[in-house]
């Protein structure tokens, strides 16, 4: 090939890298994810357009039924980047809510694809913006934006030593969605997802500053309340199974019915670990359970 065929060959390839710089570093980090592998992984957007799907021609592979074979893709335009739905049958979400075609992207945004939720992150510190996100990720719950259950254990086992240290009371509290599996087979896990982060807001809304609110497994939350009574316990309790069995959850157009169950129980003088205060909750919880369900045990 001639020096003159090597330069025209250059000259007509379109840059896969933006032309602003600002834009080089901007990436997508995954904060929620069912694929273990995937968790904090950093996709820097250095491909222009960059392409996300289930097909292995995809720049960013992701497993999962709701995802479509090309579901959607990011373009940068105007130092700027957008993220562009490619007519994927489950909808791409921006911040939880489902764009029409396209949405353009500012610093923190989250991004749903099927079951997987990354972060957006821009500008000159990204690099510090990532490893931010990454210690988030040790202590919070991705979906639901509450603590996570290693966060809940080390919260309680402080506070149980404060407690003592001052005399004061402290109680716990555990909810789980009633029948969860039900609205996941009846409405799918996109909707389950849902009704698992409007539940966090709503909790989330009834809660004091100091008291603790963590996603403890699948369905399943907890609430550390510190100088607490039991009867206090039992009260918020109360609140909470009444405001979420009052929230109208709307997936799609769709309202989907939503109750929970609650256990509640003090921390004794005997409790030495979380652990052992969690059992004696959990036993609560399963106790609202069998004798019904949709209601308060402590």
């Amino acid at each position: 090939m001639s020096d003159f065929d090597e330069k025209t060959r250059v000259t007509v390839v379109q840059p896969q890298v933006p032309e602003n710089s600002g834009a080089r570093n901007d990436c997508l980090v995954v904060i929620y994810t069912k694929e273990a592998t995937l968790l904090g992984k950093r996709f820097v957007l250095d491909r222009n357009p960059t392409r996300a799907g289930r097909g292995a021609d995809s720049h960013i592979v992701l497993d999962g039924d709701s995802v479509s074979r090309r579901h959607c893709h990011f373009e940068s335009r105007n130092e700027a980047w957008f993220v562009v739905d490619d007519g994927s049958t489950n909808g791409t979400y921006v911040n939880d809510d489902q764009i029409s075609s396209e949405h353009r992207l500012d610093n923190g945004d989250r991004i749903k694809i099927g079951p997987t939720i990354f972060k957006y992150l821009s500008g000159t510190d990204v690099e510090s913006q990532y490893h931010e996100e990454i210690y988030r990720l040790t202590i919070m719950d991705g979906l639901t934006q509450v603590f996570n259950k290693r966060y809940l254990f080390e919260a309680i086992e402080r506070e149980m030593i404060r407690a003592r240290r001052h005399q004061r009371e402290l109680c716990v509290a555990m909810f789980d969605i009633d029948h969860f599996k039900q609205i996941n087979d009846h409405h799918g896990h996109l909707a389950g997802d849902f009704v698992l982060k409007e539940l966090a807001r709503v909790v989330q809304s009834r809660v004091r500053r100091d008291e603790v609110v963590a996603r403890y497994g699948g369905e399943e939350f907890v609430v550390m309340l510190p100088e607490t009574t039991l009867e206090g316990a039992r009260q918020l309790g109360e609140t909470l199974r009444s405001k979420v069995q009052e929230n109208r959850f709307v997936f799609q157009g769709e309202t989907i019915q939503v109750t929970i169950s609650v256990g509640c129980a003090a921390v004794a003088d005997t409790d030495r670990t979380a652990t052992e205060v969690l059992k004696r909750v959990d036993e609560k919880l399963y106790e609202a359970k069998r004798t019904g369900r949709n209601r308060v045990c402590a």
